[in-house]
């Protein structure tokens, strides 16, 4: 049946954030598939925030009919609106934080929300402070120091060098948080005790959490009383208890006032034996001995995440100036030698509390939402279509403001899909980029991409030109199951060798890395030497990466072909999207010697998080236009 044929019949619903619509459409060739053609006004989009090394890419598609899917990390410590934390893979778009805004002389905190919340891959750092905290990012990622901010590695903003960390950097903030404390009969026993021995009435969260803990127990006269060697777990509750019921917490001033000794002697000794510093004031007139935590807001969040007490009110920080005397300078920031999930934020305030630190925020790519388009299946099977892109990027691109920055495609959806053998979008695209000198790079899995060698070769003599292909795994079986509708392992490793032939740099994306399944020394090995002796210019490993949504589907996948390794993947992936930091560290030692020895180790040149002559060129880099990773190539 002919494809001009296959109009998608009238009550397919067109959905209101599709503009531009000229008709969808269905073939036998993408079985269930709709592709939805446009005439697109723009397909020059720029990156904004300066948060990525390119700063424009071109997506002649949104969505991917491969129907494959696979800035800091995903369980860094955010801090929210209610003084607690929770981690940066698992904010929710209108969550209240923390952020900062620049008051008087001072940074102050205030709340914030978070207005988009992404992924990406790319490079990853680990920035170690003097007092134990860390921090995993890019290198791309700017945290706030005493003199402004600086991104985690040196590189180029036009033809300057741009600010970046270094030991002896101090860095703003109070600190990484401290653990919450566990959901135990001793805790438990220790909130009731609390809130007895204070004033025994208390506001709406911590009354209903008191009955809720009430539950378990008989004697209320049993849990009045002070236990005579008081577990950790108890003083952690007795302190959240009688401050949801005698504390304040108001700007700068943290307090519990009670009049009984023993509660003060009791609220005494658990501040010491966590490490507080406090002084005790009174009797007043009225009898009141008052209990006074000192060390400022970073002593009074740690109370607030150690011990957690119930009522968000007492634990806000609102106006508050940022100031610490937590030893948080720079003792080390030392490539990871892999590509990660990274997780970024849009807020407010333009910025947010990471792991303690203020820590710079960047802008939301999860397009396919822009459409109303959701973006798991509809990802894989509503294609959006720029019909025009070719003639809309060219006339973009004469536009007397355009300063032939480095474009980066591939970074969100491939722009050779399969759909590209039908609607030959790329050559137009390519031939109007280099007619205008625009330097480029294409990242993909498509081996499509082999048709427009003989192109790319002819405009690289004008233009830098760099290619990226991913390859996940060499099992030809695994593959078919996992990346269905895309090009064999061989036949992506036959574009690298022919792109490589055609004198064009191509480097490899490993991703993802499966645990259990593609991971081992020995399987690396083999599929190393095969880039390697295909020519790649090198290669970077991405760990799976398993978003909501994608997550259940391999769960279930898992649990039918693999049932031996579920545990061990719950153990890797907990409550997160991605494996833990001891696997990342086991993975990047395993990893970081293997490419080596075939040649294919990363060129850590500033300004470039991709394989040294992969992309872009090298007369790109050296103008600092070098581009990410961008968006993972997904595997479910």
């Amino acid at each position: 049946m002919r494809w001009d044929g296959q109009r998608v019949d009238g009550d397919e619903q067109v959905l209101p954030g599709l503009s531009g619509l000229v008709r969808s459409v269905r073939s036998p060739e993408f079985d269930g598939v709709t592709f939805h053609e446009i005439r697109a006004r723009s397909v020059l989009n720029r990156v904004p925030g300066g948060s990525l090394p390119f700063g424009w890419t071109v997506n002649p598609y949104r969505g991917c009919s491969h129907a494959c899917t696979y800035c800091l990390a995903g369980d860094t410590e955010i801090l929210m609106a209610d003084g607690r934390t929770r981690q940066l893979a698992d904010l929710t778009v209108g969550a209240e934080i923390y952020g900062t805004e620049s008051l008087g002389r001072r940074r102050r905190y205030v709340r914030t929300r978070v207005l988009a919340h992404w992924s990406t891959v790319k490079h990853a750092y680990r920035i170690t402070l003097a007092d134990g905290t860390e921090l995993v990012a890019s290198g791309d990622h700017r945290f706030l120091t005493d003199r402004g901010w600086k991104h985690v590695t040196a590189g180029l903003i036009g033809t300057s060098p741009r600010p970046w960390l270094r030991p002896g950097s101090k860095l703003v903030g109070t600190g990484a948080p401290v653990p919450g404390p566990a959901d135990t009969i001793g805790y438990r026993a220790g909130y009731l005790c609390g809130t007895i021995r204070g004033d025994g009435s208390a506001e709406t969260e911590a009354s209903d959490r008191a009955r809720e803990f009430l539950s378990g127990f008989e004697s209320m006269t049993e849990l009045a009383e002070v236990p005579t060697r008081p577990v950790p777990a108890w003083q952690k509750g007795f302190l959240a208890g009688i401050f949801d019921t005698e504390g304040s917490g108001a700007a700068t001033v943290l307090r519990i006032a009670d009049p009984d000794e023993l509660t003060v002697d009791t609220i005494r000794l658990a501040l010491a034996r966590f490490g507080f510093r406090y002084t005790v004031d009174g009797p007043g007139d009225d009898g009141m001995r008052t209990v006074r935590l000192l060390g400022g807001t970073a002593e009074h969040l740690r109370f607030f995440q150690l011990v957690d007490p119930a009522i968000s009110r007492k634990r806000r920080i609102d106006g508050v100036a940022i100031k610490s005397t937590a030893r948080i300078g720079v003792v080390s920031v030392e490539p990871l030698g892999l590509e990660l999930p990274l997780f970024d934020i849009t807020t407010g305030t333009g910025d947010f509390i990471a792991n303690g630190m203020v820590s710079h925020n960047c802008f939301a790519r999860n397009t396919h939402t822009y459409l109303d388009f959701d973006a798991g299946r509809d990802f894989d099977t509503q294609v959006v279509v720029k019909l025009n892109a070719p003639e809309v990027l060219a006339a973009q691109l004469r536009r007397p403001g355009w300063r032939r920055e480095h474009v980066a495609m591939g970074t969100n959806t491939d722009p050779y899909q399969r759909a590209e053998g039908r609607y030959r979008l790329m050559p137009g695209i390519i031939r109007a980029l280099a007619g205008s000198g625009t330097p480029f790079s294409i990242l993909t899995k498509g081996t499509m991409l082999t048709r427009d060698l003989p192109l790319l070769t002819e405009v690289a003599k004008d233009v830098s030109v760099g290619l990226n292909v991913s390859i996940a795994l060499l099992d030809r079986d695994l593959q078919r199951r996992l990346e269905p509708g895309t090009p064999s392992p061989q036949a992506r490793l036959e574009l690298v060798r022919r792109a490589r032939a055609a004198g064009l740099p191509c480097g490899v994306l490993v991703a993802p890395v499966l645990p259990g399944l593609t991971d081992s020394a020995e399987q690396l090995d083999r599929l190393f030497a095969a880039i390697a002796d295909a020519g790649a210019t090198g290669a970077t490993v991405i760990p799976l990466h398993l978003r909501p949504g994608a997550r259940e589907w391999f769960a279930s996948w898992l649990g039918a072909e693999h049932p031996e390794l579920v545990p061990r993947y719950r153990e890797l992936y907990g409550g997160g999207s991605y494996a833990g930091r001891a696997y990342r560290r086991l993975l990047s030692a395993r990893v970081a010697p293997l490419l080596r020895r075939h040649g294919l180790a990363p060129d850590p040149g500033e300004g470039s998080d991709w394989p040294s002559g992969s992309v872009p060129g090298q007369r790109a880099q050296e103008e600092g236009a070098g581009p990410a990773a961008g968006e993972q190539m997904r595997l479910l």
